[in-house]
């Protein structure tokens, strides 16, 4: 037998929730294939199986949650030994579930319907904001006219809709925050739901609010996505004395390039936006100020300068923000690097970001002009020294020469770590950044 336990798998991922199990009690498994979904702060991740057997018992099911260093499963692999062996994780002790264990399991079993709506807070519709500049509209959502967008529901609600045929992006969700349910689902299977297509009045009925309870305060646990941030937030609030300095870039160039390149660029099957042009002016500008793509070691009093550049682009989702990072992004053209944007932007969308994708970021961006604001202080993501934020590019009357020009202009934010980065070096900094931003050919040259 093995005692097959949950991994440490890095990260300060200390627990995790059961997401979707592939296999039944007595189905036989193979080695390296996937047995077992769980869901972490950070990412989704999928648990293979250590060795070729019989799946014995299951150490937690579906929306239980289970800490690094418990049974996971018990398998079977055919060795007839009394002992029980441990896979992954090396402990003295191998925990095996008792009576209590099992009774905790069946109650989670019984429970996972009305736990339904906790666990898609992570995992249900992931919604990934523009990762360009408002003015550009290749990342739009073309318009549905029979359709409300992607219903906000789990997986596991998404395969019973698929089984049955149902569309789930059609229903009104009865649950939390508009939340498909298991119930919405089986009504329209029998017939007893109408979908807004089917319906006369397809206009959709704002959502009642749950009802409060007599102190008028009502209670919702956060997310573990949610709570990786408040964790992520309080570290840098407290170990990170941060300034922020505010610019105003003419673009006008920048803009007309990127529109010039912009059809030609589509037909290598990928979309030219502003935010790879902008990860190029960024890297340059580091290599020239290596400062800002350094990490800084507060106990040992120590800066960590890097040799390579993986830069972090925020990606809005329907339950906070997650940063993947490109990889090496100094040795990526243009065309590389917007492809490998969409690549990211598709994995968070659908929930299949590696753990490997979010580790070792050295600088990030983040892009609230996507939402049509101008200027804010973008909060350092901690080890990291500095982040910049980018607003929405807007034409505005600018004086050249004594003269009024309407020029296109970029407000850009960069929030720094005090402790090694002074504002004589922000302002450098943000100084060569608009030299590139102001003239793209030097990004193609550098």
């Amino acid at each position: 037998m093995i005692n097959f336990k949950f991994a440490d798998i890095g990260e300060g991922i200390h627990e995790g929730v059961i997401l979707k199990w592939l296999y039944e009690v007595g189905d036989n498994v193979e080695e390296g294939e996937t047995i077992v979904v769980i869901e972490t702060d950070k990412v989704n991740a999928e648990i293979p199986a250590p060795e070729n057997g019989v799946l014995k018992k299951r150490g937690a099911e579906v929306g239980e949650t289970i800490n690094v260093g418990e049974v996971l499963a018990v398998i079977d692999d055919g060795s007839g030994e009394d002992e029980e062996k441990t896979k992954e994780k090396p402990d003295d002790e191998t925990k095996t579930p008792d009576k209590d264990e099992e009774k905790s399991t069946d109650k989670a079993q019984k429970e996972a319907d009305e736990d339904e709506e906790e666990t898609a807070s992570v995992v249900g519709s992931v919604e990934v904001s523009n990762d360009v500049l408002p003015d550009s509209d290749e990342h739009a959502k073309p318009e549905k006219k029979e359709t409300k967008g992607k219903a906000l529901a789990t997986p596991v609600a998404r395969k019973m809709a698929k089984d049955l045929g149902v569309d789930i992006n059609m229903l009104e969700g009865s649950g939390p925050n508009g939340r498909v349910m298991k119930e919405d689902i089986k009504q329209a299977a029998e017939g007893k739901q109408e979908t807004p297509s089917a319906s006369k009045d397809t206009t959709r009925k704002p959502q009642s609010m749950p009802s409060m309870p007599k102190d008028g305060i009502r209670r919702e646990k956060i997310s573990k996505l949610r709570q990786s941030i408040v964790r992520a937030m309080d570290t840098s609030n407290q170990l990170i004395p941060a300034t922020t300095v505010m610019d105003e870039f003419d673009v006008t160039e920048l803009v007309n390039f990127r529109n010039e390149q912009k059809a030609r660029i589509k037909e290598e099957g990928t979309k030219l936006t502003y935010l790879p042009l902008i990860i190029k002016a960024v890297i340059l500008t580091m290599k020239e100020y290596p400062i800002f793509n350094a990490s800084f070691d507060h106990e040992n009093e120590e800066i960590l300068y890097k040799d390579f550049f993986n830069i972090g682009i925020a990606v809005d989702t329907e339950d906070g923000l997650i940063v993947p990072n490109i990889k090496n992004a100094d040795q990526k053209s243009v065309l590389e690097l917007a492809k490998e944007i969409d690549s990211l932007a598709s994995a968070a969308r659908e929930r299949k970001l590696k753990l490997e994708q979010l580790k070792n970021t050295t600088f990030s961006i983040t892009n609230y002009g996507a939402f049509n604001a101008k200027l804010g202080t973008p909060v350092i993501n901690h080890p990291e020294l500095a982040i910049l934020g980018m607003g929405a590019i807007t034409k505005k009357p600018v004086v050249i020469d004594d003269e009024i020009k309407i020029r296109q202009m970029f407000p850009v934010s960069l929030t720094v770590d005090h402790r090694v980065i002074d504002g004589g070096d922000a302002g450098r900094f943000m100084v060569k950044l608009k030299a590139y931003l102001n003239d793209p050919m030097l990004l193609l040259l550098s």
